[in-house]
């Protein structure tokens, strides 16, 4: 690109970049775009390839290599990440299929697409309760409902944060069931000097805007076998066998079922280009996180108001927001309180999708089960919420702002 193009670029960057410096504002994430990003993304479309070219296979292996894995597929979303890794379990070429109506487990705290590739791949979604300590995966809970046709588990690292990854892999391996990992959240975190997403068969990761880090759009799926990845690689684009086999008589071989889950060239500049700041913006999200609680805990009446979640022990977190539980003193004011914030221009959001059992299309596929068995998964759903934490630092007067309306939930009436 010329230098003319990428001065002509920047002028207009500048222009749209200036909500970072907004005071009355607080969205979930502020323009995690810098002009990298944008000018590798415009040199990417002006150079003609749209989809899976050399930029995307080079983003695949700088990913693999940063996590420590062998390999390493981006697909065009977080959520079609997990519909590969499920749809590898139970592909035909599998050698350890795992069959129709076979169970799999997963939190009752989690998103949509967490749990809906379980039904599309003709599993049976078992839910079990979270623990209030981690709003991930509650242990107990789990050996009490793994039985002979438990085939899977589905950790969904909430947040950043997890379960204790050492005590759920001795009950996997114990059991020869398959972990999946949703890291979809958690881009970053490091539990006992290993990346979350890597302890598992399959690990898939999102690039959506708010994210640890974004590509607009885009996820990645992460294995360490040459099998599993030849699956997941056919899925991808249709069953093809384009780039993975040894060449044939056909140029349009189909090896596999597949989908259409290809990434944009343009989303993979962009996310190869943010990849390289992950740390640092991991970084700032992390200090901006400690600048919010400690300014809040200046106040006397913090700790009557809110409860924060820490981190698991062992683990490095990558924090995607600042989760709050609001005390039940103050319960009664949520719903207002959080239309306060909203009016004041403080984007909140529930933790995750709450009690996924609450949600309407639970009933619609006749996955009901008795919501009080979930009453932790419950309470996080009644009490709890989650503001952002940006990649840029937060300013001081923003600081401020944010946390003088945070402080207001014990006088909304």
């Amino acid at each position: 690109m010329k230098s003319t193009d990428k001065k002509f670029l920047e002028k207009i960057i500048n222009k749209y970049s200036n909500d970072k410096n907004k005071i009355n504002n607080y969205p979930l994430t502020s323009t995690p775009f810098e002009t990298s990003d944008i000018i590798k993304g415009a040199e990417t479309l002006i150079g003609g390839r749209i989809t899976m070219s050399k930029i995307t296979s080079e983003f695949e292996s700088q990913f693999a290599k940063f996590l420590g894995v062998k390999y390493a597929l981006m697909v065009n979303s977080g959520s079609s990440a997990n519909l590969l890794a499920l749809f590898g379990l139970v592909n035909p070429k599998n050698k350890k299929k795992i069959k129709k109506n076979d169970e799999c487990i997963l939190p009752a705290i989690c998103w949509s697409t967490s749990l809906w590739p379980i039904v599309q791949s003709g599993l049976k979604p078992v839910f079990i309760d979270v623990d209030l300590s981690t709003f991930n995966l509650n242990l107990e809970d789990l050996q009490k409902k793994i039985n002979s046709r438990t085939k899977a588990v589905l950790a969904v690292h909430i947040l950043g944060n997890c379960t204790n990854m050492n005590k759920l892999l001795k009950i996997v391996n114990k059991k020869k069931i398959t972990l999946i990992e949703d890291t979809c959240e958690s881009l970053g975190s490091v539990y006992n000097n290993k990346y979350l997403g890597t302890f598992g068969k399959y690990g898939t990761y999102s690039f959506y805007v708010s994210h640890q880090m974004t590509a607009g759009e885009g996820g990645m799926v992460v294995c360490n076998n040459i099998e599993d990845y030849k699956i997941i690689h056919a899925l991808r684009a249709h069953g093809w066998d384009r780039g993975l086999f040894k060449k044939n008589n056909r140029n349009f071989n189909f090896v596999n079922s597949g989908f259409n889950l290809r990434p944009l060239d343009l989303t993979a500049a962009i996310g190869l280009s943010q990849f390289k700041r992950l740390n640092r913006m991991n970084k700032i999200r992390s200090d901006n996180r400690n600048r919010i609680i400690n300014s809040l805990k200046k106040s006397l009446l913090w700790s009557e108001q809110f409860t924060f979640l820490d981190p698991i022990k062992k683990l490095k977190p990558s924090w995607f927001g600042l989760p709050i539980l609001i005390n039940k003193n103050y319960l009664k004011n949520k719903k207002k309180f959080l239309s306060y914030l909203n009016k004041n221009g403080i984007e909140t959001r529930p933790i995750i999708s709450g009690n996924f059992l609450n949600q309407p299309s639970i009933k619609l596929y006749g996955l009901n089960e008795n919501k009080k068995k979930f009453k932790n998964a419950q309470e996080i759903e009644d009490r709890g919420f989650f503001i952002g934490l940006h990649p840029h630092k937060i300013n001081e007067n923003t600081l401020k702002y944010l946390v003088s309306k945070l402080l207001q939930v014990g006088n909304i009436i």
